[in-house]
């Protein structure tokens, strides 16, 4: 289902990461910076986009002192204190790699950061998520939150199944959801619903509801490295979602994976995308799921 474990990238001078594949996918392990811990939102808090710290009053000085310097407005600038690995790995996906792993339309993508486990969609039936978890040896009790990119169901499908293992992580979903929907997981767990880009872990962002017609979000994680961009099936557009998630955090982008949704684009397309996302510096992509075996 993707990549092969054993396949490396060398990244460019100052920094090193691997990729392989898992699950159908690939499986990413990034050094990520830490980021101040901050209080986890609660079923009863919108997330909401962060806000910039206020730039300190400048007060006259003393007689005789000299006037001190204009401090510029803050910037959102990583914390590089102390290095620590982010994992991806994908757990459903329709490409078909290790044959001890089941294959379906579909996608989720766990990622696993030294602050918490998060899992990015949960495919579209349990039988397969769950199947591919245990085989990888994946822990369900382990998962502190999942994080939903859109309501299509080879997206949702597997998420009661998931919680029917007596889990109850915090769920995070697009604030567009259906009521239906979101009563459903609120009768298990708690929900919190996304409307803008906010921090829903430390280090682990998503980018707020974008598109008109499909509402999804994308989730972006923190790395000393770059950005990571996870997309589920990037219906409001791929470059739209990384362009997003790069304005939010202010990082370059060491890469995007997940769904592209170009199963049906044109090479023109392909290559309209390619150029932007040189232009967003984006340095390597994974195209999972949707993506399409041209665009691959």
């Amino acid at each position: 289902m993707g990549l092969n474990r054993g396949w490396r990238l060398l990244a460019a001078a100052l920094v090193s990461s691997t990729l392989a594949g898992l699950a159908g996918g690939c499986a990413a392990r990034i050094a990520r910076a830490p980021t101040a811990m901050v209080p986890q939102p609660t079923a009863s808090l919108t997330a909401v986009p962060p806000t910039k710290t206020p730039l300190p009053t400048k007060t006259s000085p003393p007689t005789a002192t000299p006037a001190p310097t204009e401090t510029p407005a803050p910037t959102y600038t990583p914390h590089l204190a102390e290095v620590r690995p982010v994992t991806l790995t994908i757990v459903y996906d329709n490409n078909a790699y290790d044959p001890n792993l089941r294959t379906a339309w579909g996608f989720a993508c766990l990622v696993e950061t030294e602050d918490a486990n998060v899992l990015f969609d949960t495919g579209g039936d349990g039988p397969t998520l769950l199947g591919n978890m245990d085989a990888l040896g994946i822990d369900p009790h382990d998962i502190d939150a999942i994080v939903r990119s859109h309501i299509h169901g080879d997206h949702t499908g597997g998420l009661l199944a998931l919680l029917d293992r007596g889990i109850t992580p915090t769920v995070f979903t697009p604030a567009a959801f259906p009521q239906e929907f979101k009563d459903a997981v609120r009768a298990r767990t708690d929900l919190v619903e996304v409307t803008g880009p906010a921090e829903l872990l430390p280090g682990i962002w998503a980018t707020g509801e974008l598109g008109s017609n499909i509402i999804e979000e994308a989730l972006a994680v923190e790395s000393d490295a770059g950005l990571i961009v996870i997309t589920g099936c990037a219906h409001p557009g791929v470059v739209e979602l990384v362009r997003q998630a790069k304005a939010v955090l202010g990082q370059s982008v060491v890469l995007v994976t997940g769904g592209f949704h170009l199963g049906s684009a044109s090479q023109i397309r392909i290559a309209g995308i390619v150029d932007a996302f040189r232009e967003l510096g984006v340095q390597r992509v994974a195209p999972c799921h949707c993506t399409g075996d041209r665009a691959h």
